[in-house]
Formats: structure tokens, C-alpha cells, sequence
């Protein structure tokens, strides 16, 4: 009844500014809706309109799927009430505590390129993501096959409109080199080790006949533990490729995610543990590069907008505790604000 769920408000207003870290909240009693985003806006949330009603989903491109017209994101702190009469907005948030820091993979490949995020579709910003890693880190010469033929590929399915970006840029004939798996889910956030090495092999087919004998310049949204993409690399070497180049839509990965991505311990971070050159050694292509943290934000293109980089640079914007970031340091009561 209107009683009770008017109770189920007031206690969201009470505990709420309680609850630190990443979550968007989706309550449904008999008569409302309610929608909620905590205050920095770590993970999508959106709402949208059907002819009868409304819908709430947690990217936009959900909304696509039901006939539902996107009508906004769900801001930062925001509580959305959905309810007969339509709908209200309440900031159950003080102000200081709403400080937007949306993640930063969520635009790099954990979002559909379709989505909706700070205004823009995410596709548009991978393929710019493409175009400046063609200009931070182009392909090197070769002196061993500077005859064969090159091809730039991208890793399905976040690596796609990147490798469209590349290929622009650097002039360089765009093409296809794996078809992935339907059937087997994203291996990198896998909470098992065993599962994880397990699907490794069997994520990508590769298209032989675009890959034999050629030198590749394959595009990939991130390097986390580097087992998947060491596979990867030896998929294609396996089919023919003569040299393998790998770029990466990211910056190196050296801090775990506390907001909602499985990336396991720092300890098994590959970019913790290795250089660059280690890496690439580790990897087994023949160079690689990543993208700058200043050129994934700019080729997002929200000036102003608040992002969390906190697993490239080790800033998280609320309070972490520092034995979870150095798993099993004697410090476990300390807590980090980095």
C-alpha cells in the first residue's frame, strides 16, 4: 500500500548516505519504482519511456531491446521514483559526498558500442581511441618482412571500432582475423582461475586465409592478467601471421578494481609485476603500445566530466582499505584515500 511504500522511501533516505563504493539499485514494490545511483556515479544507470510506462536499465542500449525511448541518464546521487501519477527525483545524497567519476572501461569495452554514456554513444569514442593510438604508437618498420602485406584486425567485440579508428589514421587496409565465440563469456573478469585458463583457447576462431603470411597490428581494449591475450597471440601465429603488433585502447593496468570488475589481486596484475619490454616478451607479439590516459579522455570527448582512472593510476575516489589493495599487508586496519 501507499503507506508502506512510502515507509520504503524514507528508510532509502536514511540508509543510503550510509553506503560508501559503486552500485545502481533498481527497488519495485506494488506501486512504485525506485531507481537509485550511488553519489559517484561508478556504474550506468538510465531511464527510459514506453508508451504505458516507464523503464529503468543499467545502459541504455537494454532499452533498444523492449521499444523503450531513452529519455535520460540517471544522474549521480539520484534517487528516480517511478510511481502512477509519473515520476519524481529526490537527492537523498549530501552535496559534498556527489562527485561523478564514471569508469573509465566502461567506455573502453564494458558497455555496448551502442550505449549512451555522458551524452555519446560509446562507439564513436572507441574508433577515436583507434585514430590516436595510430598517432601515439604507430606500426615500426620491419626489416625482416618489410614485403609482406600488413592488416590491422580488431579483437571482437570492444576491439572492433577501435581497429576501424587505426586503420583510418594510419592508412593501413582494415580487415578481419578472428570470429569469436558466441557461447563462451568474457574470460578476463572470470572469478576463477581455473575457468578462466580453461576458455582461454577456445574465445576466438582465427579466419586463416586473412591471416597467413601477413603482419597484423591487432587492437584490443586491455591487457589485465595477460593470459587471454598471450593465447590470442599464439592463435594467430598458429594460423600464419608473420609478425604480431599489438595496441591497446588503454593504459596498463596496475591497481585492482574495487567498483564492480573482478581484476583479482594486485599480484596478478601483469602490468605490476613487468615493464613494458617484459610484456611484450611475456605476450609474444613483436611491439606493443598502449594508449595514454590523457588520449582516452580525450578521444571520450566530455570535457568537465568526472572519470574513474583509478586502476591505472592507483587514486581511488573513496575509501579503500589498504590491505585489500596489498593483499596480506600487516596495515590491515590503515585505509587509503590515494
Amino acid at each position: 500500500n501507499n503507506a508502506s511504500s512510502e515507509f520504503l522511501v524514507e528508510a532509502l533516505r536514511d540508509v543510503l548516505p550510509r553506503v560508501e563504493g559503486a552500485y545502481s539499485l533498481v527497488l519495485i514494490d506494488t506501486v512504485h519504482a525506485i531507481a537509485i545511483r550511488d553519489p559517484n556515479g561508478f556504474r550506468p544507470l538510465c531511464l527510459g519511456r514506453l508508451d504505458n510506462g516507464w523503464a529503468i536499465a543499467s545502459e541504455s542500449s537494454a532499452l533498444d531491446a523492449i521499444g523503450a525511448h531513452f529519455v535520460r541518464e540517471i544522474e549521480p546521487g539520484e534517487m528516480v521514483i517511478v510511481e502512477e501519477s509519473g515520476i519524481r527525483s529526490e537527492r537523498p545524497f549530501v552535496s559534498e559526498s556527489v562527485e561523478p567519476k564514471l569508469c573509465l572501461m566502461e567506455h573502453v569495452s564494458l558497455a555496448r558500442s551502442d550505449a549512451q554514456l555522458y551524452g555519446r554513444e560509446t562507439y564513436g569514442a572507441r574508433r577515436r581511441m583507434g585514430e590516436l593510438l595510430a598517432g601515439q604508437s604507430p606500426l615500426p618498420p620491419s626489416d625482416r618482412h618489410f614485403d609482406r602485406p600488413v592488416m590491422v584486425m580488431g579483437v571482437p567485440e570492444s576491439g572492433l571500432a577501435a581497429a576501424e579508428g587505426y586503420a583510418f589514421e594510419s592508412g593501413i587496409p582494415l580487415g578481419q582475423g578472428f570470429v569469436k565465440s558466441r557461447y563462451i563469456g568474457r574470460t578476463f573478469i572470470a572469478p576463477e582461475r581455473e575457468p578462466r585458463t580453461h576458455t582461454e583457447l577456445r574465445d576466438f576462431n582465427p579466419l586463416r586465409e586473412h591471416v597467413v603470411g601477413r603482419r597484423l597490428i591487432v587492437v584490443d581494449d586491455a591487457v589485465v592478467r595477460g593470459t587471454t591475450t598471450r593465447a590470442l597471440v599464439n592463435v594467430l601465429r598458429a594460423a600464419g601471421a608473420v609478425e604480431v603488433h599489438l595496441r591497446v585502447t588503454s593504459p596498463p593496468i596496475k591497481w585492482p578494481c574495487f567498483y564492480g570488475v573482478e581484476t583479482g589481486t594486485r599480484a596478478e596484475l601483469l602490468a605490476v609485476n613487468l615493464d613494458l619490454e617484459e610484456m611484450r616478451n611475456y605476450i609474444g607479439v613483436d611491439s606493443l603500445g598502449f594508449l595514454s590516459l590523457s588520449n582516452l579522455k580525450e578521444a571520450i570527448g566530455a570535457p568537465g566530466a568526472g572519470f574513474c582512472d583509478a586502476c591505472f593510476t592507483g587514486s581511488y575516489p573513496t575509501n579503500v582499505p589498504i590491505s585489500f589493495i596489498r593483499q596480506g599487508s600487516a596495515a590491515s586496519d590503515e585505509v587509503a584515500q590515494l
